[in-house]
Formats: structure tokens, C-alpha cells, sequence
């Protein structure tokens, strides 16, 4: 274990624990683990709760409109390719931006003391 926590850049790019940057924050995809693997920082406490999801959706959801729209205007595609061009890549994007989003929001609890912690 490190003296110094790591940067909650580094942290969240990485999704790894806010203590000692090593252990893996997730176990499935979204899933964050018990403990650290490494610390046995207790990560049960933690909780990001809709916040992630909240800033993708905007994030994500304006920068894929206007993407829409460009293609629209600029190509006419027909409506059925858009129905497949948006969804594959929309889904994948999400899921990538979704978890440094997580991660980062559990950081933000760790290096501030919150209570979710039990810190």
C-alpha cells in the first residue's frame, strides 16, 4: 500500500480503489466489490447512486444527438440506418463512460471523508 492516494484522475481512468490505486474497484461490468484486493479498503459502503448514469445521459445522450443530426443533414441517410448506426454507437459508449464516471464519484467520497464510506 501507498502512502499517497492516487489522483482521482487516476483513480477513476482506471477504476481502481481510491486508497491505494492498485486493487480493482469492479467486479462485473458496474458491480463494485466488497473489499479492495489489495488494501481491504471496505467498498461495500460506497455508493455513486444515480449520478453516474445522470451525467452520461447528458453527456453522452447531447454529444450523440448532434452527431445524429450532422449525419442527417449532411448525408440523408434513411431512417432504418439510423435505427442501427445509433443504438451500436450509443451502447458501447455508454458502458465505457459509465464506469470512470463510477468510479470517479466513489473517489470523490473516499478523498472527502463521506459517511457512505463508513470512513
Amino acid at each position: 500500500m501507498t502512502d499517497t492516494p492516487p489522483s482521482l484522475l487516476t483513480a477513476a481512468l482506471r477504476c481502481r480503489c481510491p486508497r491505494c490505486g492498485q486493487g480493482r474497484l469492479f467486479h462485473r461490468i458496474l458491480e463494485v466489490r466488497a473489499r479492495c484486493e489489495h488494501c481491504d479498503l471496505d467498498l461495500a459502503q460506497s455508493d455513486s447512486g444515480d449520478g453516474a448514469a445522470a451525467l452520461v445521459i447528458l453527456f453522452l445522450g447531447a454529444f450523440v444527438a448532434g452527431l445524429a443530426f450532422w449525419v442527417e443533414f449532411r448525408f440523408f441517410p434513411p431512417l432504418w440506418l439510423h435505427a442501427i448506426i445509433w443504438p451500436v454507437v450509443t451502447i458501447p459508449l455508454a458502458i465505457a463512460m459509465i464506469r470512470p464516471m463510477k468510479a470517479a464519484l466513489i473517489a470523490l467520497q473516499y478523498h472527502h471523508r463521506a459517511t457512505e464510506m463508513g470512513l
